[in-house]
């Protein structure tokens, strides 16, 4: 059953997810090459105990870390250990907080020093795939309009989206109703309402779709060990159109990137100043 919140709850799960964001945008001048994804969660773990939160994912269906971190061609639930980032990787993040009762999260790729522009161009557009994605979550649309938004735009650029992986609602719980591929048909699946908490995440691969389910229990690769990106945002419904709950403007003040992609998502009523 999808659970309907009301503005108070949102304003809550807006101040898990902005931690979240902060966790990230604390982590974006610390990924560089030398640097060793265990590393980088033992500093998010201390920068969300810190700030008044709980790391969401650790122990989290048995998860061990932090962070999901998720280099080159993983696609998502990497796990993190000793391997040093090099000139030319990129790098996922996923992190989770968990405070006042409910969940936040929030997903970045990283380029790890310069790239080529060819990778640069694949997370540019991965990017744009997200907003326009949550741009269809409107009262009256239906999931099936995210995911195709979503699909038509990566296939147009020659890439391809993750099938057998999805996003979702969010809350109490960390995985809620209901499930949001970044794939359909236009019109199909429920509809759309005010109160409705989802967590857009395209995972785009710059090769095939099909992926691989490690032994480990959390490892995703791509099949042909091309690579992948993977952004989210946390979005509420309110007075009809999408609202955003987390913010990728920490990473990018710490990283010098100018971008007003986020303004027209913003909605007074959910204001960071209302905690």
């Amino acid at each position: 059953m999808i659970q309907v919140k009301t503005i108070e709850e949102i304003i809550l799960i807006k101040k898990s997810a902005f931690l979240a964001s902060k966790t990230l945008g604390m982590l974006a001048k610390e990924v560089k090459p030398g640097v060793n994804t265990l590393y980088l969660d033992k500093l998010a773990e201390s920068f969300i105990r810190d700030n008044g939160g709980i790391p969401a994912f650790l122990g989290l269906y048995d998860f061990p870390n932090t962070l999901c971190v998720s280099p080159n061609y993983q696609v998502v639930h990497g796990i993190p250990n000793q391997f040093s980032l090099r000139e030319g990787d990129i790098l996922s993040i996923d992190c989770g907080v968990y405070m006042n009762g409910f969940y936040g999260e929030h997903a970045y790729t990283f380029e790890v020093g310069n790239v080529s522009k060819k990778i640069r161009k694949f997370l540019n557009c991965s990017k744009k795939s997200l907003y326009i994605g949550i741009s269809k979550c409107k009262s009256g649309n239906s999931i099936g309009d995210i995911g195709f938004s979503i699909q038509s735009y990566i296939e147009k650029n020659g890439y391809n989206v993750v099938k057998d992986m999805v996003g979702h609602g969010i809350g109490k719980k960390m995985h809620e109703e209901p499930q949001i591929p970044n794939f359909g048909k236009k019109g199909d699946g429920i509809k759309l309402k005010n109160g409705f908490v989802l967590s857009i995440e395209p995972m785009v691969n710059i090769g095939s779709s099909k992926i691989v389910f490690h032994k480990d229990g959390w490892t995703v690769t791509t099949l042909d060990k091309k690579k992948s990106a993977h952004y989210e945002h946390n979005v509420a419904i309110v007075d009809g159109y999408p609202c955003l709950l987390s913010t990728f403007r920490y990473i990018y003040e710490k990283l010098n990137i100018n971008s007003l992609e986020e303004k027209i998502f913003q909605n007074r009523k959910i204001n960071i100043d209302n905690f």
